[in-house]
């Protein structure tokens, strides 16, 4: 069995308004000093199976075919074995 991480975020230069509407959100609530904030999705997945490559290609699919769109999220997958 395997747990799957997979962390989704936007691709550089593309807008996030989510982050950019919780930023002023912050500062309306008295911190100023925060400078950025950045969207960042992740999904952790508990897979059965015993071969690490197949579960990495299998979880390449979901994010390819499901849980991302190409042209604007970058992603990361980190997958470990769970005893």
């Amino acid at each position: 069995m395997f747990e799957a991480k997979v962390t989704i975020q936007l691709k550089k230069g593309i807008s996030d308004p989510e982050g950019a509407n919780t930023l002023k959100a912050i500062h309306l609530l008295g911190f100023p000093k925060v400078q950025i904030v950045k969207t960042i999705r992740t999904f952790d997945l508990i897979i059965d199976g015993t071969d690490k490559n197949q579960v990495k290609k299998d979880v390449e699919q979901i994010c390819q075919r499901l849980l991302t769109n190409p042209v604007i999220h970058h992603y990361e997958i980190t997958i470990e074995e769970k005893k």
